[in-house]
């Protein structure tokens, strides 16, 4: 690996950069769960309502919901409520994660 000399980082880049680091491993570790991730991967770009999830990853919607709290929780997932009904979309703040990695050369 090769750093560039040159590159001193004051003290208030550096805190920067470790809260990006913790904030990422948080949210490696609530994907770090095969149907957190296939959950990710069926909304992608899309909002869907709690059901919609359900029938595309093919288990029950107890099961579903408890992920995608702690998807919530950790900042990944936003929710909105219409009625009766409860859609999820992918955060705006998962580029924070992209970031962080992208930010050690």
């Amino acid at each position: 690996m090769h750093y560039d000399q040159n590159y001193d980082l004051t003290m208030d880049e550096a805190s920067l950069q470790e809260k990006d680091i913790e904030a990422a491993c948080r949210s490696l570790k609530a994907i770090a769960h095969p149907l957190r991730l296939k959950i990710l991967c069926v909304l992608g770009k899309h909002e869907m309502s709690v059901q919609e999830i359900v029938d595309y990853v093919g288990t029950s919607q107890s099961n579903v919901s408890q992920h995608l709290t702690i998807m919530r929780e950790k900042g990944l997932l936003h929710s909105r409520k219409d009625s009766n009904r409860v859609f999820y979309r992918i955060s705006e703040n998962r580029a924070s994660l992209l970031h962080a990695c992208s930010s050690f050369r």
